[in-house]
């Protein structure tokens, strides 16, 4: 590889080694940069030489052996023909005239019989005795067939200033250079590559042969542990002065101009400029920097740690003192962990907020954990750990809500800075922590009533809102601090602060406001992209989206955004959206699909003990399991670490909704009907109470019905049905689902088609196919088997595109096939038959999938039921099925919503 692209080079040696047998004497000066092949290019000459039948003499010198008298002299004696050289002088004749004459006889008589080709490695290395007698023989040799070469590092000399002065005088002296590759030949080399692949190998290894070769060793040709080891053997090779400046230049990095490193390294500017020079010629370096991350890491992972910090804490006063960026001064600042400046903390909080608004939250995080445990001050260092919550919970929500803990002490203690309160609150309010915001707000109203002016922020007024910009929406509906849960007495709660109460950022618009507000949340996603400060909006506008027009609108906004988070590497966020992703698809009855977003939520972030927010994807992930029929695997996600008191925030309320609902599929009705009442009365105190987002009285119903208590839960169902939600068919549906099973058959089945009716237009599935179970089993009961059976069919088919296997097996026990009866295929009817049918007939069609009759069908429709009948004869003959049970139950796949 080294001799790639270096015919030019080989045919001058060539010459020289032709004119040598030819009886002309020659000196060749081989010159290149450490790594780039001037070893292998002398062994190269070495072997033609010798296919030409010349008598090779080797030798080599090196930094170790420098100081040892004719040690390279001893080298080239040992590698003659025995008996032709004679054995090097005592040390203390070797400087004599005589001795150098004798052995200058000794070769030119050796050339006689055959043409000689000496070949010394690293001259700047020979020992000053050795290098006396081989200039000796140069200039003595003139018309001899002997051929001196040499090679030499490109930027360091031998300890004789005048050897290279006599070997220019001479005038068979010839000097060659081997540079490094080039773009071009690197492509060459590697044909099957391809050009960015090309482009890629040049650029981290600068055309530097060497290290090209480590790189090809290196699994997927990145820098790894071949490359490394490359580097330093050139710096090693570059010697002990030029390694000490590049681990300056590995420290100081973009700051790395010979004046500073000089300074830094204790040396001239000269010196410097000279090394800088060398590992440039090498390609090691590309600007002031290394050429590749990998190198620099090799060159600073090899130091002695205590040594690499005192050089990171000096380059950080040199980068201080030349009025660097704060980014770079706190980088070595935090490489050394070194805090004693009085201007530490200032430069790390600055560089914090810098790589923050770069996109860099891990750095900001790194800077400000260092910038806390260097805070002497209690007050500071709470300050400090709420922004260091707000940059984590970009990738981390435990730990972000962890930082919080200390501030939240400090403020109980009495030791929180008043200027803290609002930021505290505000990232409270943001996680969904509405009782602990609240808390703070109240402390925060105090203090600004007791403080003087003097005392206040510049700008800062006691009615300041500390909540104003969390988010993008108006605040649609002041909390009802007094409201009463439907068990138990009035709660009361302190009275609120006049600012914005936290639970209002979490709050649905009031009716009139629903149709504009939906719109202006979609139109608030279209142009939101995401940042720090556009999180907790887009959270809000796509809640405000998902529980106001619909999880299937709501939906591909939210797989946008998870898309975004993982581009930007945010898990914290990937997993709040992923949340809500699993929450719509949970919404319209995707079970499987709910299941798996939830745990890729979770498996996106640590698991390092509870947080509220994976609380609540938690909550998602268990009710889609215990849906499925999966209690083993619900309760294996209910036995993670949460919060203490996962009520206190919005996220909880889901985790409880989740553990109730789980509860009541292991019957133990009593723990369930405990947390759905917990949330009614937290949704009740908070203002948040809309059964669009959490159903909790029908869930307190269901636990009430299976705990016999019949009037109570009626009383809830009639409560929920007298809501501002009511007309909302997802919650209409599933009240009168539950409803019916408190009345007598022929009402039940009244009440079951309207909420089979409701929960279809809704889009859930899941419910859709409990509703139709209980329709199909009160058919059954009123003496309807045939049109049980067509309800049941549709019912488990529906229940199968859930996931709902434990629904399945409810609805026809025993049954394992993919289909449940006649008349359904397993990819539904034929498109084209489908496409056949007027709109008139898919509605009717889709209403006797369902399950009614053809006079309900003529009541829904407002036609007659001989209408009605006409039309199904109609559908049966495009069809080509015999009658109403042959109806694929898949029908509404292939059909618009119609009905």
């Amino acid at each position: 590889m080294v001799l790639f692209r270096r015919a030019e080079e080989l045919s001058l040696a060539h010459a020289q080694i032709e004119g040598c047998a030819e009886g002309n004497a020659g000196l060749l000066l081989v010159e290149a940069a450490v790594g780039c092949g001037k070893s292998e290019f002398l062994e190269t000459i070495a072997a033609q030489a010798r296919s030409r039948g010349c008598a090779v003499l080797r030798g080599m010198g090196t930094a170790a052996e420098k100081g040892d008298p004719l040690g390279v002299l001893r080298q080239l004696t040992a590698d003659a023909p025995a008996g032709t050289l004679p054995r090097p002088p005592r040390a203390a004749d070797a400087g004599r005239v005589e001795a150098m004459q004798a052995f200058a006889l000794s070769v030119r008589e050796l050339s006689a019989t055959a043409p000689v080709v000496i070949c010394v490695d690293d001259l700047h290395h020979v020992d000053e005795l050795s290098t006396r007698h081989l200039l000796h023989l140069a200039r003595g040799s003139r018309q001899a067939r002997i051929l001196l070469v040499f090679t030499e590092s490109l930027h360091e000399r031998g300890a004789d200033p005048l050897l290279r002065t006599e070997l220019l005088r001479l005038p068979h002296f010839v000097r060659l250079r081997l540079e490094r590759l080039r773009p071009e030949a690197v492509r060459a080399m590697f044909p099957d590559r391809t050009e960015a692949e090309a482009g890629r190998l040049h650029q981290a290894s600068g055309g530097n042969p060497l290290l090209l070769r480590a790189l090809l060793q290196d699994p997927l040709i990145r820098p790894g542990d071949a490359y490394a080891q490359a580097v330093l053997a050139c710096l090693h090779r570059c010697g002990a002065a030029t390694t000490e400046l590049a681990e300056a230049i590995a420290a100081l990095d973009a700051l790395a101009s010979p004046s500073h490193l000089a300074r830094l390294g204790a040396t001239t500017d000269t010196a410097a400029a000279r090394a800088v020079a060398a590992l440039d010629a090498a390609g090691l370096l590309d600007g002031p920097g290394f050429r590749h991350p990998a190198a620099r890491a090799a060159v600073l992972d090899r130091m002695d740690p205590a040594a690499r910090s005192d050089l990171h804490r000096r380059s950080a006063l040199l980068a201080r003192a030349s009025g660097a960026p704060d980014t770079e001064v706190a980088r070595h600042l935090l490489a050394a962990r070194h805090t004693a400046e009085d201007w530490a903390l200032p430069v790390l909080r600055s560089a914090a907020d810098q790589y923050l608004a770069d996109g860099a939250p891990d750095r900001a995080a790194a800077l400000l954990r260092l910038a806390r445990e260097a805070c002497p001050d209690d007050a500071r260092r709470a300050d400090i750990g709420i922004r260091l919550a707000a940059v984590a919970a970009r990738t981390d929500p435990a730990a972000a809500e962890r930082h919080l803990l200390e501030p939240l002490a400090a403020l109980a203690e009495g030791r929180l800075e008043p200027r803290s309160f609002g930021p505290l609150a505000r990232i409270l309010a943001a996680q969904g922590r509405i009782d602990e915001s609240a808390a703070v707000l109240e402390q925060m109203g105090a203090a600004d009533g007791r403080r003087p002016a003097a005392t206040r922020r510049p700008g800062e007024v006691p009615g300041d809102d500390p909540l104003d910009g969390l988010s993008a929406f108006p605040q649609w509906t002041a909390p009802d601090r007094t409201a009463t849960p439907d068990r138990g007495a009035p709660l009361t709660g302190r009275p609120a602060r006049t600012a914005t109460h936290p639970a209002a950022l979490w709050a649905l618009p009031a009716e009139p406001e629903e149709a504009a507000a939906a719109h202006a949340a979609e139109l608030f996603l279209r142009g939101a992209t995401l940042a720090e400060g556009t999180v907790e909006p887009v959270v809000q506008a796509l809640r405000t989206l998902l529980h106001l027009h619909g999880a299937a609108r709501a939906l591909p906004w939210c797989e946008g955004f998870v898309r975004q988070a993982r581009q930007r590497g945010a898990t914290g966020w990937q997993a709040e959206f992923s949340g809500l992703l699993a929450e719509a698809r949970l919404r319209l009855g995707d079970l499987t699909g709910a299941a798996e977003t939830a745990e890729g939520a979770l498996r996106a972030v640590p698991e390092r003990g509870g947080s509220a927010l994976l609380s609540g994807v938690a909550g998602t992930l268990v009710r889609a399991y215990t849906a499925m029929g999966r209690p083993e695997a619900a309760a294996a996600v209910l036995s993670r670490p949460v919060p203490d008191k996962p009520a206190g925030s919005v996220h909880g309320l889901n985790y409880l909704r989740a553990r109730g609902q789980h509860a009541l599929a292991t019957s133990r009705f009593h723990a369930a009907l405990g947390d759905f009442l917990d949330i009614g009365r937290h949704m009740r105190r908070w203002g948040l109470d809309r059964p669009r987002v959490l159903p909790w009285r029908t869930d307190a119903a269901e636990a009430l019905i299976r705990l016999g208590e019949a009037h109570q839960a009626e009383r809830f169902l009639a409560d929920q049905l007298t809501t501002r939600d009511a007309d909302d068919p997802w919650v209409r549906g599933i009240s009168l689902r539950l409803r019916a099973s408190l009345r007598e058959p022929k009402e039940r089945q009244a009440l079951l088609a309207k909420a089979v009716d409701e929960l279809h237009r809704s889009g859930d599935q899941y419910e859709l196919a409990r509703a139709m179970t209980d329709f199909g089993q009160v058919l059954r009961e009123l003496g309807e088997p045939a049109r049980a059976a067509m309800v049941n069919r549709r019912a488990w088919h529906v229940a199968k595109e859930c996931g709902a296997e434990a629904l399945c097996v409810k609805i026809l026990p025993g049954h394992t096939g993919d289909s449940p009866g006649p008349g359904e295929g397993a990819d539904g009817p034929d498109a084209d038959l489908v496409a056949s049918l007027s709109d008139s007939e898919k509605r009717v069609a889709l209403l006797a999938v369902h399950g009614h009759t053809n006079r309900e069908i003529a009541q829904k429709l407002y036609i007659t039921v001989s209408t009605v009948e006409q039309h199904l004869t109609r559908v049966y003959r495009k069809l080509d099925i015999p009658g109403r049970q042959a109806l694929p139950v898949d029908f509404h796949l292939g059909v618009a919503e119609l009905v």
